[in-house]
């Protein structure tokens, strides 16, 4: 819960705070908060939970066979929890600022070239996205699954330099929930693109990796 609490405050605090998508610097500098977010909260609580912060990984990292169904679903709720309560303070951070609220949104995301494209963009993403996951964090990989949190955060950032013109970049179920329960509209409207989008993807991303993960000793 605190994981995504702040993975949803600090990368969708910042694409409201640099009105993400108005200019190239706005899409890098949020794209650059998502993954340092990712890397601070990996070297921070990854030690507590293995820092999934995201629904979709944790459905992959389950269909891996690494952690019960009962810590799955505790996961994903505590996961959404944390998005909404991160949303519900930047929410109240916009509509008390003056003008702020007139200019600015929570940082939801929605499907600019339609859900279809939507779906598309977020189970290509997320797969990739998750298959590092995995892969950076497998025992197999040895002493470099030390830099796990940097290798995730750093392809979080590309995941999203790709992503931001087509959906906001979502790849995270809960990241989505949270703001679009404050934004309404359209990005409630597009919301379940970013459910199915996701989690579609992380079974692909376990499968590809159940295909290719090498055995461990």
């Amino acid at each position: 819960m605190v994981g995504t609490f702040v993975l949803t405050f600090l990368g969708c605090g910042a694409a409201v705070a640099l009105g993400c998508g108005s200019d190239t610097a706005s899409i890098v500098g949020t794209a650059i908060a998502f993954g340092l977010s990712v890397v601070a909260m990996a070297y921070t609580i990854g030690g507590i939970s293995g820092c999934h912060i995201n629904p979709a990984i944790t459905l992959g990292v389950f269909l891996s066979g690494k952690i019960s169904f009962k810590d799955c679903a505790g996961y994903m709720i505590f996961q959404v929890i944390g998005a909404i309560l991160a949303a519900a303070v930047l929410f109240g951070i916009v509509s008390t600022g003056d003008g702020v609220a007139i200019t600015t949104s929570t940082g939801a995301n929605a499907c600019t070239f339609g859900q279809l494209n939507g779906v598309i963009v977020e189970i290509v993403l997320t797969a990739l996205f998750v298959l590092v996951v995995l892969g950076a964090t497998s025992k197999t990989n040895g002493a470099t699954n030390n830099f796990a949190g940097l290798a995730i955060g750093l392809t979080l950032i590309l995941i999203h330099l790709v992503g931001i013109h087509f959906t906001g970049t979502s790849v995270n179920p809960a990241r989505s929930i949270g703001p679009a329960l404050f934004e309404g509209g359209k990005a409630l409207c597009d919301l379940w693109v970013f459910i199915v989008g996701p989690f579609v993807g992380a079974i692909l991303a376990a499968c590809i990796w159940k295909c290719i993960a090498p055995k461990e000793d």
